[in-house]
């Protein structure tokens, strides 16, 4: 009987906590733009690490806890259920969104807008090398390819601010 329940477990998909954590609270979920609506809902984050005042070395430590458990994660999902970088998982774009606003840490609602914009154009086009990220079958591709598109967004978004004040 243990053997069924677990060969049954595991053609369910993964587990609840693997979805919320790779889906984002479920936002990779939804039908229509599922990147789009995980890089949302990582606002709601950044406005949390704002208040408490985290500062750039917390953060980074953060994106790099991160960036090894969703690679890791990441990476488990897709040899167990042979997938290629599903759309629902979109911890990809957390951590894009993250690195985005690492460069300016402002929340002010145009900076805001900016970050999500600038990075959803760049995670969209895939600049190379994040195209060959893209193309990797493994999780390290899954997620790299957003990290190189959100260093090109926050450079754009630092470039822009700079410039446009």
């Amino acid at each position: 009987m243990k053997d069924q329940k677990n060969q049954t477990e595991s053609s369910d998909g993964p587990s609840f906590l693997t979805t919320v954590f790779l889906s984002w609270f479920y936002t990779g979920k939804v039908p229509k733009a599922p990147g789009t609506m995980g890089s949302l809902a990582t606002l709601p984050l950044i406005y949390l690490l704002h208040y408490v005042g985290i500062n750039i070395y917390s953060l980074f430590t953060l994106i790099a806890s991160l960036y090894i458990a969703s690679v890791f994660v990441t990476q488990q999902v897709q040899e167990k259920y042979h997938l290629h970088d599903p759309q629902w998982i979109v911890i990809d774009e957390v951590i894009g969104m993250l690195i985005t606003w690492a460069f300016v840490m402002n929340v002010e609602f145009n900076t805001l807008f900016l970050v999500f914009a600038v990075f959803r154009f760049f995670d969209i086009i895939k600049i190379w090398p994040a195209s060959y990220f893209d193309k990797l079958h493994h999780g390290v591709g899954t997620i790299t390819d957003d990290v190189v598109s959100a260093l090109y967004a926050g450079i754009v978004v630092k470039i822009i601010i700079h410039f446009v004040g």
